[in-house]
């Protein structure tokens, strides 16, 4: 029989400065010790989880004292449901920690020569900055260290919230979510009281059986407003009659849908939604551009934030109005249509041919001519072929996920060698490595860190690229 190991607290833990992820820093005989929950300034007891010869991290199991830079978080549910890491920090003081990071990832990683970071762009909205807000319905309530021990309390209960940080099993029950405008709680409380009064199961995902499962608000401002309830099961009986309660509790509601999921997880990608009401989407706009948004659409969640985003690429692309310009990861093509007006055409590739779809609409939808949007890999699609059709690029975006570009599209992009990349990232870890690939043609000209989501660890970084002096001057005129 295995012997448990014996649990390790570091007592009077100074935290000394942030390290990163979320995590900061104390230092025990010269060790190195990654703390989650705290903040520079802080004195704690820390239990460990991992503790190796150089290094180890834990959490907090007692304060002895709080740093001066702490506020008072503004969230009932701040600390257990996990959404706001940070809201224990200035929002000054997050910029900060954000901005380093990002320069940190980009020397430490890419090893990189950099220019003088320009200013992180912080937002001018730290709540309520969310467009897009996914709501879950189950049947165990997430108990905190003082329920535990009250025998009136059980997890046995039908809540409708955010999964606890960590458990795919248990839910805290929201009262209140800062991140969205209203109504979005009251929709969810809504539904919740409406499954209550009938009877309506919710869902059990150990079992996988149950009828109300999740839900998706989308409120734009254009003022159209999207709600998608997914349930477990395809019963209209009980499905139009909650549809009709919610029209009836909310006309503001543009488009509602409802979608059966009797799968495992709660991916949409491969079921239809049903429009009970409206046209089965909303409208976005970012400047005067507009963008149809469906219930499986990405679009940029942070919608004041995103329009900065792609300002900043638009700046970074240094476009005359007569540029080729790829579009890398173009999924509904709003980065490349954000740019279209300085570009004399936009050419777009996407893996997802759904997207493409949506980005064709979009393109459509805003009257654009010079713009060409394709489904497949980048490293298949863009041959001399497709060059000889579209022209090579004079400028490059590339926005990848989180995991950053497979080493075959750098390649690419280093063979299809455009004077400018710019580089939208949402991790500049992985920003870093391919910034390190990408050095063998180009050198980082400016960085620019952009926050789309105040209160979170989460970053966005731009960084415009030029092909280095001596390869210029070997391309053919």
């Amino acid at each position: 029989m295995a012997r448990k190991k014996k649990q390790v607290v570091l007592e009077k833990v100074l935290v000394e400065d942030y390290a990163a992820e979320g995590k900061s820093l104390g230092r025990v005989d010269g060790k190195v010790i990654f703390i989650e929950q705290v903040v520079p300034g802080d004195v704690v007891d820390v239990r460990l989880g991992k503790n190796k010869k150089d290094w180890a991290e834990g959490r907090p199991a007692h304060f002895h004292s709080y740093s001066p830079d702490r506020v008072t978080p503004f969230c009932s549910h701040f600390g257990v449901c996990g959404g706001c890491q940070w809201q224990m920090l200035p929002y000054e003081r997050q910029l900060q920690y954000k901005e380093r990071q990002v320069k940190d990832n980009l020397q430490r990683i890419g090893k990189l020569q950099l220019p003088v970071i320009e200013p992180i762009l912080g937002a001018e909205d730290t709540r309520y900055y969310r467009n897009k807000m996914e709501y879950t319905f189950g049947n165990r309530r997430f108990l905190t260290t003082a329920e535990l021990g009250n025998p009136d309390i059980t997890p046995d209960s039908q809540v409708a919230g955010f999964h606890a940080r960590g458990m795919f099993d248990k839910l805290v029950d929201i009262d209140t979510c800062y991140l969205q405008a209203e109504p979005t709680n009251a929709i969810r409380k809504a539904i919740k009281h409406y499954g209550l009064e009938h009877g309506y199961s919710f869902y059990d995902i150990r079992a996988h059986q149950g009828f109300l499962r999740t839900m998706q608000v989308r409120l734009c401002r254009s003022g159209e407003l999207m709600v998608n309830v997914v349930v477990g099961e395809p019963d209209k009986k009980k499905i139009n009659p909650l549809m009709d309660h919610l029209l009836a509790l909310f006309p503001q509601i543009t488009t509602l849908l409802y979608t059966v999921n009797t799968k495992r997880n709660d991916s949409l990608h491969d079921l239809e939604p049903v429009a009970y009401h409206g046209k089965g989407y909303v409208v976005e706009t970012l400047e005067a551009f507009q963008f149809k948004v469906g219930p499986k659409s990405f679009f940029q969640t942070n919608t004041a934030q995103g329009e900065r985003l792609y300002q900043v690429t638009r700046e970074f692309a240094e476009l005359t109005g007569n540029e080729t310009v790829y579009d890398l990861y173009c999924g509904t093509g709003s980065i490349g249509i954000f740019l279209s007006k300085k570009a004399g055409k936009v050419v777009g590739v996407e893996v997802i041919a759904a997207a493409i779809e949506d980005a064709k609409e979009n393109a459509a939808l805003n009257n654009l001519k010079d713009t060409a949007f394709y489904a497949g890999d980048v490293v298949d699609v863009c041959d001399d072929e497709f060059f000889a059709k579209h022209g090579r690029p004079d400028v490059i975006i590339t926005d990848p996920p989180r995991a950053g570009m497979h080493e075959k599209l750098v390649r690419k992009i280093l063979d299809m060698a455009a004077p400018v990349v710019v580089y939208v990232s949402c991790n500049p870890a992985t920003q870093a490595r391919d910034l390190q690939w990408l050095s063998e043609k180009y050198e980082v000209t400016r960085v620019k860190p952009v926050d789309m989501f105040p209160h979170t660890l989460h970053i966005e970084n731009v960084v415009q690229l030029k092909l280095k002096k001596e390869i210029n001057n070997e391309l053919p005129e």
